[in-house]
């Protein structure tokens, strides 16, 4: 089988029609590519689908174990026997690239009654409110306990670094990146998708794979907005700080203050808001 799941993520070439003080002109415009991706479950004979997202196609199976292990599906690595993509004979050929099926060491399926929501639609963003922050506490997720610290003008450095590394974003303008770096602010990886909860998920994906989990010492920043969602994800994967370009919402301040995520926005031009556990910050 052919392993496409580290193709990079990919943009299309489009004809546009231009407007300006030169008036209309007819050119072509790279796109980011936007397909949807199926995510199956596999254990004991049976198969489940548990979600369908959007997203930009490329580190599919990090994607997919970055997904499950967030969400508390999976717990480990050892959990995965597998990811390999639905090759069957009665998927149409353009899309089996688009279906990841996840082979689980267990007999059985997991428990997946605590996750319903998820299979009507990937949202990425959880139940509401206190319930919210009540559901992760009752996974077994506790406060980030880290003594790292980072200097203020490392901090300052890492969206430049992120931004130069965002090539599908070079050519698009059209996505999304998560960008994880050590607190020298050395750039460890980057990943870019349509959506910024695919992106933080691809690394997440990887440093479970790679046996990497937790990230401790680690920086995320992500390119848009610091969301509910996002801060969950750092929660799980132990990621004592998370960075944005926007703003947090209210959820995501709350969320990081009850976990003792140092939560960093409006990282631009030398200046940023730190909204919790600004005590890592030197």
């Amino acid at each position: 089988m052919i392993d496409a799941s580290t193709r990079p993520g990919r943009s299309t070439e489009v004809a546009v029609t231009t407007l300006g003080e030169g008036g209309a002109a007819k050119r072509y415009d790279r796109v980011a590519v936007e397909e949807p991706l199926e995510i199956r479950l596999v254990a004991g004979g049976e198969r489940r689908s548990i979600v369908l997202t959007m997203r930009t196609p490329g580190n599919d199976f990090e994607l997919a174990a970055g997904f499950l292990f967030n969400e508390g599906i999976v717990s480990s690595r050892d959990a995965i026997a597998g990811i390999s993509y639905c090759l069957d004979s009665d998927v149409a050929a353009e899309q089996q690239y688009n279906i990841v099926n996840v082979e689980l060491r267990a007999d059985t399926l997991p428990d997946l009654r605590a996750h319903e929501r998820l299979f009507t639609g990937y949202g990425a963003c959880g139940i509401c409110g206190r319930e919210s922050l009540d559901a992760l506490e009752a996974r077994g997720l506790s406060a980030i306990e880290e003594t790292t610290t980072l200097v203020e003008e490392t901090l300052y450095g890492l969206s430049g670094r992120m931004r130069a590394a965002q090539t599908v974003f070079e050519r698009t303008g059209g996505l999304h990146a998560t960008a994880l770096f050590d607190t020298a602010g050395e750039l460890l990886l980057l990943r870019e998708d349509i959506g910024r909860h695919n992106a933080l998920d691809k690394i997440v994906g990887h440093a479970l794979l790679s046996e990497k989990l937790p990230l401790r010492g680690r920086i995320a920043l992500v390119s848009g907005r610091a969301s509910f969602e996002l801060v969950q994800k750092a929660v799980a994967a132990g990621i004592p700080f998370l960075a944005s370009i926007s703003a947090p919402s209210s959820l995501a301040v709350d969320l990081a203050r009850r976990f003792n995520v140092t939560l960093v926005g409006f990282l631009r031009d030398r200046r940023a808001n730190v909204y919790s556990a600004e005590h890592r910050i030197r």
